[in-house]
This record gives C-alpha cells, sequence and structure tokens, in this order.
C-alpha cells in the first residue's frame, strides 16, 4: 500500500512524500528509521484509471540492476558507507520502484539487518544468486569486490541475452507481418474474386482450387482455430507452472535441431559463469552448485547440478561427478579436472564461460543467418503462389475472348 506522509526531519524541516509498505505501522516504523519525527500519515488515495501508474512500465530490467550493481561497487571502492550508498542511489536512481526498494533496504540497514537480508526480501530485483554473492562478501569482507564481480557477470549475462533478442526481433516482425497478411488476403480479397471466377464456370487449376479451399476454411473454421491456439497457449503456461510440465517443456527444447544445441550452449556458459563468480567470491562449492542449480534457468540441467552437488557432498570430486552426466561435455569435464588439480577452478570456469558465450553469439548470428534466406523464400513462394492461383484463372479468362 502506498502511504502520504508529513514528517519533521534532525534539522527541522518539514518533509512531504510517500512510501510504500504493507501497513501503517509498517510505514511509521520505516519512516521512524529514518530519524523523521511523524506528522501526519494517511494511506494515499487511490487515482483514477488515467492518472494511475501502471507498474508495468515501471518494472526492473536487467540493465538498470547491472548499473547499479557497477554504481554500488564504485562507491564501496570509494569507501562509502553501505547506508549512505543505499540512500544516495534510492534518491538518483530513474525507476521509481527500484528507487523505493532501495529506500526500503536503507531502512533495513539502517535497523541493523545485513545487506543481504534487505536485499532478499526483494526478488523480483535481486535474485538469490545475487544475494548469495552479497552474503559471501559481507563474510569475507570483500563488498566492493564482489558487487564488482557482480556487475561484470550481469553485463556479460546481458550482453548475451540482448544480442539474442535483438537478432531475432527482425525476422519475428516479418514473419508475423507475412502471417497478417495472408490471413487478410485469404479472408477479404481472395472470397471476393473467387466469386468472380465461379460465375465464369471455367474449369480451375487445381492450385487455384487450393487456395480457395484455404480461404473457406480460414473463413468458416478461422475463429475456432483462433479459439485452438489460445486454449494450446494456455495449455502450455499452465504446464510451465508444474514442475513436471516445466521438466518436460525444458527437455523439448533441448532436442529442437539446431536450436537446441544453441540452447545447450548457452546453459553451460550460464553454469560456468555463475560457478566460477562464486567460487572466485568465496562462496563453498557445494553452496555455488545448488544455487546456480537455481538460477540456471532449466529444469533439466538443474537437476544434474544437483545430483552433481549430492555425489560432491559423498566425496566425489566436481570433475568425476559431471563425467556421469551425457549433458556435460568432454571438454568441459576436462577444464574441472584441470582447474582442481591446479588450484585454478574459478579462473578455469571463467575462461570456460567466456567459450561458450562466444559460441552462443556465433551460434545466433548462425541462426539468424540461416533465417534470413529461408524467410526471403518462404515470403517469395507464399506470395507467388497465392498470386499465380487468381491471376492466372484471369488471364484465361481474358485469352478466351
Amino acid at each position: 500500500m502506498l502511504f502520504q506522509y508529513r514528517a519533521i526531519d534532525q534539522d527541522g524541516h518539514e518533509r512531504e512524500g510517500t512510501i510504500e509498505a504493507l501497513s501503517e505501522e509498517v510505514a511509521i516504523s520505516a519512516l521512524q528509521r529514518r530519524a523523521l519525527v511523524i506528522s501526519a500519515i494517511s494511506q494515499a488515495e487511490k487515482k483514477g484509471i488515467f492518472a494511475r501508474e501502471f507498474t508495468f512500465f515501471t518494472g526492473i530490467k536487467n540493465k538498470e540492476v547491472v548499473i547499479l550493481s557497477r554504481q554500488i561497487a564504485t562507491l564501496f571502492e570509494a569507501q562509502v558507507s553501505a547506508l549512505r550508498i543505499f540512500r544516495l542511489l534510492a534518491a538518483e536512481i530513474g525507476n521509481t520502484r527500484l528507487s523505493t526498494i532501495l529506500s526500503t533496504v536503507a531502512d533495513d540497514i539502517q535497523g541493523g539487518s545485513p545487506i543481504s537480508k534487505a536485499l532478499a526480501k526483494h526478488p523480483a530485483a535481486f535474485s538469490i544468486f545475487y544475494v548469495n554473492m552479497v552474503r559471501a562478501g559481507e563474510e569475507s569482507g570483500k563488498l566492493s569486490e564482489t558487487f564488482g564481480h557482480l556487475a561484470d557477470y550481469l553485463d556479460r549475462s546481458y550482453e548475451v541475452v540482448s544480442k539474442a533478442k535483438n537478432a531475432l526481433i527482425y525476422p519475428a516482425f516479418v514473419i508475423c507481418v507475412f502471417i497478417a497478411v495472408m490471413a487478410l488476403m485469404l479472408t477479404y480479397v481472395v472470397p471476393q474474386i473467387t466469386a468472380i471466377l465461379l460465375d465464369t464456370g471455367q474449369e480451375l487449376p487445381i492450385y487455384t482450387r487450393i487456395v480457395i479451399a484455404l480461404s473457406n476454411f480460414f473463413i468458416n473454421y478461422g475463429v475456432f482455430l483462433l479459439i485452438a491456439l489460445l486454449a494450446l497457449a494456455a495449455y502450455g503456461y499452465r504446464l510451465s507452472r508444474t514442475s513436471e510440465g516445466r521438466r518436460f517443456l525444458n527437455s523439448l527444447e533441448l532436442e529442437i535441431p539446431y536450436v537446441g544445441d544453441l540452447y545447450r550452449k548457452m546453459y553451460l556458459a550460464r553454469i560456468a559463469d555463475n560457478f566460477s563468480t562464486m567460487l572466485i567470491s568465496g562462496v563453498p562449492v557445494i553452496e555455488s552448485l545448488d544455487i546456480t542449480a537455481s538460477v540456471v534457468g532449466n529444469a533439466v540441467y538443474a537437476t544434474v547440478l544437483k545430483e552433481v552437488g549430492e555425489a560432491v557432498k559423498g566425496g566425489s570430486s566436481i570433475s568425476d561427478a559431471l563425467a556421469r552426466h551425457p549433458l556435460i561435455p568432454g571438454i568441459m569435464v576436462a577444464m574441472v579436472r584441470v582447474g582442481e588439480e591446479t588450484g585454478e577452478l574459478g579462473s578455469i570456469l571463467t575462461t570456460l564461460a567466456k567459450f561458450y558465450n562466444r559460441e552462443v553469439t556465433n551460434a545466433v548470428d548462425t541462426l539468424v543467418g540461416l533465417i534470413e534466406p529461408f524467410m526471403i523464400v518462404a515470403l517469395g513462394l507464399g506470395v507467388g503462389i497465392l498470386l499465380a492461383a487468381i491471376l492466372m484463372p484471369i488471364y484465361n479468362l481474358a485469352g478466351s475472348f
């Protein structure tokens, strides 16, 4: 809930503002921790539909968390206190929602809470991986280095994901436009020309009859087809919310030709990057494996990592535990074994993560390079067949006179 308040600060100046809290008591406690004397507080009035601030437009983007982590690391290196860092960033940050979260984190820190515990209350902005990294930094006394590692890691992840998304925007847009144009032609243009062709009584070519049949299907059953597609999408969404369904969908995406190989490289890059970042920051091996399993983003690989963690608990080496799973390639097992033998597992995994990130980038470029010519050929064939099916009977009719 949002509360409006008036208060007096330590310098005797009157201040007004708003604060988000679960209840009025929680809001009062948060304001008192800011050394404010409250003179009035009330729940903010609900705004009309046109004045309301839609949270959809004030979400927290990965890029904002990357920049925030870099700023926190820089301020820690400058010997600024944690409380002042979060107060300063809360006042300067442009995202309203993130600013509110940082203010709440600062209030919790002022109340004696560790930074990691304060961040853990806001999973929308700070993942379990992020929180555990900060906890490791607190325990080792290397918070500035930890936030630096976090910023580097998030920067790498953001770069790979954004590159993949940006590369696929153009093909997706063209395909959507093509589908919309074809649907419009089949439901509005073709039926009008079909009526003219049927009135002539001439024998229509087979491809024209196919186009007419397809047009009639979309006109008569298009609504039912749309409902079926929406129902299938809803079923897929519900399936993805269950553990078994998520595992089925995640295993399915790994089996798709070529795309499955891209997914495997992306998850291997994420595993190596997460694992190396946590080891370098001083997180224990077992805990690093458990956290990596929770943030890898694929139920199949998460199961693999959990089984590896159990094997390591039982006394097995990491490389031997990884070698038992076909989803882990031999090169990864070999490099982990070298890292264990040399005591440089963190840096070896960092090198491996860079390798797989390059592989993902190259795979995305290759995929886009394959999609574009295929898309051009498909568009040309679709438009050519449709035009031939319509124009050829008209041409034959004109030639008969």
